[in-house]
């Protein structure tokens, strides 16, 4: 009934901020791109799961590169789902009922909502790690062929396993923690396990179904593993301060396939710039709305460059030297 509710609430208040034709911050002066656009106003949805650093910045990347080229041309609606696909689905087909010019679906739930609301309003994903995995496309080109395209968030997993063997030379064992629904968490964790079985690890993986029952597994996983690895997962990034006070104290190190996850529980990642991403993505989308691409003929892009990251006061509680080459993460 709670969730009834809720989704209730949610739509009507889409519908207002709808028709109010604005709920975020746009540009005040239009842009010379604006001006070549003529006197068309666009409006764009933005589904995001949930709100955590990462997502955040792939938001506003997205958001600065269409005011940079469209000013006050572009208008936002923003919605977040608390994490519930449910809610996703709800918010994608208000942003159909509302005939949104083009929807953004922030991370692999949104997408999927939105592929199922609509096979003509043009939609871009971020923070999507595997694209074949989430449109249900078992031979993934890297163009969908339909009204879908977007950006991975995914770094070289063979690369991530090499961050693992080189801080950690004599570990034995890996545990793999991700959230079971998330269903490119378990296409990362089948790709890296490969990877790492290469390089000599025993490999497990620890799943959990929410944050509800994440403390025991990531207890269990720690007990029974010499170093953690979790892959881009929005529930672990979402609670990434239980993986910490569970696995710090346990002395065991975690490292990660993102950023925002290492600076609240990891002490390393092969990360990208996930501001960067939502910025490509932008650019993507411009592109649909003002020249007139086809998302389905557009390859799904990925960041333009990788970096070795850590997290340095985790790794001075364990007592980790990073090599020269990692950067040491800003702090909030």
């Amino acid at each position: 009934m709670k969730k009834k509710i809720t989704a209730l609430l949610l739509s009507a208040a889409m519908a207002l901020s709808l028709a109010a034709c604005s709920s975020s911050d746009t540009s005040t002066s239009a842009s010379p791109d604006a001006a070549a656009s003529g006197d068309k106003t666009y409006t764009v949805g933005i589904c995001q799961i949930v709100q955590h650093q990462a997502l955040d910045a792939a938001t506003q990347g997205f958001k600065k590169a269409l005011t940079d080229k469209l000013g006050d041309k572009v208008k936002f609606v923003e919605q977040n789902a608390n994490n519930d696909p449910p809610t996703c689905a709800t918010i994608c087909n208000q942003f159909v009922s509302s005939k949104v010019d083009l929807i953004l679906a922030n991370a692999t739930p949104c997408l999927q909502a939105a592929q199922t609301a609509t096979s003509t309003i043009p939609v871009l994903g971020t923070s999507v790690t595997d694209y074949g995995t989430a449109l249900g496309i078992s031979n993934w080109s890297g163009k969908s062929g339909t009204n879908v395209s977007g950006t991975s968030d995914l770094a070289p997993l063979d690369k991530q396993a090499d961050i693992v063997k080189e801080l950690f030379p004599n570990a034995k064992k890996v545990g793999i923690l991700y959230c079971s629904s998330e269903a490119n968490s378990k296409y990362q964790s089948k790709v890296i396990t490969g990877y790492l079985e290469k390089l000599g690890y025993t490999c497990k993986e620890y799943t959990f179904s929410d944050s509800n029952d994440l403390q025991s597994v990531v207890t269990t996983c720690a007990n029974e593993s010499d170093v953690v690895y979790v892959p881009t997962d929005n529930t672990v990034a979402s609670n990434a301060a239980i993986i910490k006070n569970v696995c710090v104290p346990a002395k065991k190190p975690v490292v990660t396939g993102e950023e925002g996850i290492c600076a609240g529980c990891g002490v390393a990642t092969l990360s990208i710039s996930y501001y960067d991403l939502g910025y490509e993505t932008g650019k993507m989308a411009y592109d649909i709305l003002v020249n007139g691409k086809n998302p389905g003929n557009m390859e799904v892009q990925f960041a333009p460059k990788f970096t070795k990251e850590y997290n340095a006061d985790i790794c001075k509680e364990l007592g980790i030297t990073p090599p020269s080459d990692y950067q040491a993460i800003k702090a909030d």
